[in-house]
């Protein structure tokens, strides 16, 4: 098995500029995989960042030198490495780690990285995401508990430059991604987790399996998804 660091550091609506950063120094040998362009499909309907297709994704991994026998170490910023370690997990690749590019202590490397490619072959899991509609028919079920990970501003629906429709799902409990998840969400029967465009969503996602809660489940459209339909609303 050999190791391959990924950088996968990004702006909310600065495209380009994570790469930059990676240009200007990361871990020596990383390849860099980009939140916008290979880790979630085109913005539309399903929201900001839909997951890729299959295919996609695939040719982006495997461009990163990522498939058998790799273990991946990811790195980066506002759930960009978290997003890379749930997509490799949702397409079969479990040997990923996510450490803090603040506690690398080696050198930095600049420029390009000439990463050999590799083939990726994806299997797709079809247990580990909740759609709209049908978190929209549970929303009274006791059982599921729905976590929202953006921070509290946003979750109370306080005026803000990213959300066109202020508030958060009924019924759901804020743990922003910024601190652990919540206790409950690692008792709680059933649990969901979301947040503005399910990026973020994942660093508790990461978080609790983690915490040995490995079955909850991501509502991939997030926020940026439920706000453009006619779906309660809850300001809080």
């Amino acid at each position: 098995m050999r190791y391959q660091f990924v950088d996968c550091r990004w702006t909310l609506g600065e495209p380009g500029a994570g790469r930059e950063l990676y240009l200007e120094g990361h871990i020596p040998g990383a390849s860099y995989l980009d939140v916008d362009a290979d880790l979630s499909a085109p913005p539309g309907p399903g929201g900001r960042h839909p997951l890729p297709a299959a295919e996609d994704f695939a040719e982006a991994a495997g461009r990163a030198g990522i498939g058998e026998s790799v273990f991946v170490v990811a790195f980066g910023n506002m759930g960009g490495p978290e997003r890379l370690w749930w997509l490799l997990r949702h397409f079969g690749h479990d040997d990923c780690a996510v450490i803090d590019l603040e506690g690398w202590r080696g050198p930095l490397s600049s420029g390009e990285e000439n990463v050999e490619p590799i083939e990726f072959v994806p299997r797709e899991r079809h247990d580990d995401t909740i759609t709209a509609e049908e978190l929209a028919a549970r929303l009274d079920d006791p059982r599921l508990l729905v976590v929202d990970a953006r921070l509290p501003e946003r979750y109370r629906g306080e005026p803000n430059p990213i959300d066109r429709k202020a508030g958060h799902i009924p019924r759901a409990r804020n743990a922003p991604y910024t601190g652990a998840p919540p206790q409950n969400a690692v008792e709680a029967e059933e649990v969901v987790v979301y947040c503005g465009s399910g990026v973020t969503a994942c660093v508790q996602l990461l978080g609790l399996v983690q915490a040995g809660r490995t079955d909850a489940k991501l509502y991939p459209g997030s926020w940026s998804e439920w706000e453009q339909r006619d779906l309660p609303v809850e300001k809080s």
